[in-house]
């Protein structure tokens, strides 16, 4: 009888047991769908979600102040993509530095890590444009406050390592953003960022283009360019009436020959940004003796004589505004060019911008990056393409770096990655990449990218901008 009692006590407590355990697991709350998680956050709205295989795939407005030292004068509608793996890989955060793409993407960072990845449209490019603009709000420091607050609210989500990305302009947000705030991310890839630390002193370009490439090259090109200009007049006609037939106009630049002139004379220089020594076969041989065609097709395939009208200028508005008060512009010469052909040279950012909008320089804000970076980089990779002009003036390191890199990859252009890298350089950056993103030290070992490339998402190709934007 007692033997009864007890098991039928035991039995009653099991029961109860098994009750109260079952009601506790019934009342834990289901993880969150990460769409609900991230519209949770203060600030943040769904404009569209986009499906991708393995990926969820979502184009967000961010509320920003426009003034984040006076965050009660008004705010803006802050666009950004998520690119969501799972929230226990590393994340990391791209920045172009102009628009953001709205199409699913991975950048090299991405799939090395097999991360999530986070991108940013920059502040005053359209739609993430304050209205009204106070373009004196448009500044490096109020950019990285931008990306600052974005990781602050991302980061409650993804909690692993983050490391900062981005290519040309967006190496240079990436490496102004850790200067500000050098506490926010575990590394930093910097892709083609020009570090122009003094405005009005670059020689350095002038030297890259008489030993880029080949003489043979370099000959060609420069001839093509100097024969653009003796046949102004001709061509000259011909842009008239395509620009008439486009309904372009020269406000903002001045005149349909400011535009002419600053087209050609972005020539030399585009190629080598965008294009291979191998592409040297498709530049006339002779172009004392090529057709007006053919001249001018080879200008507008590199150039593009659209750019400098109106309406291909406005988009860039913010890029040229921040080259003429903070990020400064290259000039180079044309030795190679008679002066009676030459009437405006290189024109200054300001030729580009809206003359109701004000510019002032401040010849401070690089040299101040320059001497941060090199004192003071942690967990920092510039990577360099040998035959990309943007290259000629870089970021460099001092003793004070730490766990630093600065790599150029041969006979690459603006495209340059650590793909392109010289085989034990790639193995480096590899690695250190995969240690910064707090990986295992298996695979951090192994120094490859654990993500299988993918054609559909993965970004191979330099990113095109018209020639004379970084």
């Amino acid at each position: 009888m007692r033997k009864a009692l007890r098991w039928l006590l035991a039995l009653t407590v099991l029961i109860g047991t098994l009750s109260t355990a079952s009601a506790a697991t019934a009342a834990e709350p289901r993880p969150a769908d990460i769409k609900d998680r991230l519209l949770a956050i203060p600030g943040m709205s769904l404009i569209e979600e986009k499906p991708y295989p393995g990926y969820r795939y979502f184009v967000l407005n961010y509320t920003q102040p426009v003034d984040h030292r006076h965050p009660s004068k008004g705010t803006f509608q802050q666009r950004i993509t998520v690119l969501h793996k799972d929230v226990s890989r590393p994340t990391v955060f791209y920045t172009g530095g102009y628009n953001v793409s709205t199409t699913p993407g991975r950048r090299e960072p991405t799939q090395i890590v097999d991360g999530n990845q986070v991108s940013m449209e920059y502040r005053f490019f359209t739609p993430s444009r304050p209205d009204p603009a106070d373009w004196s709000k448009l500044d490096i420091w109020q950019a990285a406050a931008d990306q600052h607050r974005i990781f602050k609210a991302l980061k409650k989500i993804y909690s692993r390592n983050w490391i900062s990305t981005g290519g040309s302009k967006g190496g240079m947000t990436a490496t102004y953003y850790e200067r500000f705030y050098p506490h926010d991310m575990d590394g930093v890839v910097a892709y083609v960022a020009p570090d122009d630390v003094v405005d009005d002193e670059d020689s350095a370009y002038d030297r890259f283009f008489t030993t880029v490439g080949t003489k043979e090259c370099r000959d060609r090109l420069n001839a093509v360019q100097r024969e653009a200009l003796v046949r102004r007049a001709p061509l000259e006609k011909k842009y008239k009436a395509y620009a008439a037939e486009n309904g372009y106009t020269f406000t903002t630049i001045g005149s349909l020959d400011r535009a002419y002139e600053a087209v050609v004379l972005d020539y030399v220089w585009g190629f080598w940004q965008y294009s291979l020594l191998s592409d040297c076969d498709t530049i006339p041989a002779n172009a004392a003796t090529a057709t007006d065609d053919e001249i001018w097709t080879s200008i507008d395939t590199i150039s593009g004589f659209s750019f400098y009208t109106d309406q291909g200028l406005e988009p860039y508005t913010p890029y040229y505004y921040q080259a003429g008060t903070q990020l400064g512009a290259p000039t180079i010469h044309f030795p190679y060019i008679e002066k009676k052909y030459l009437r405006y040279g290189y024109q200054p950012p300001r030729d580009f911008v809206p003359r109701d909008i004000k510019m002032r320089f401040q010849p401070g804000a690089m040299r101040d990056v320059d001497t941060w970076v090199k004192h003071n980089a942690r967990h920092m990779l510039f990577v360099y393409g040998q035959n990309d002009p943007w290259g000629a003036e870089r970021f460099s390191l001092g003793r004070g770096a730490k766990d630093s890199y600065v790599f150029t990859a041969p006979g690459l252009n603006h495209g340059a990655n650590v793909a392109g890298l010289t085989a034990n350089e790639k193995s480096l950056a590899t690695a250190r990449i995969l240690d910064w993103a707090g990986v295992s030290d298996t695979a951090v070992a192994q120094a490859k990218p654990l993500a299988k490339f993918d054609s559909g998402l993965d970004v191979r190709d330099v990113e095109r901008e018209p020639a004379l934007r970084p």
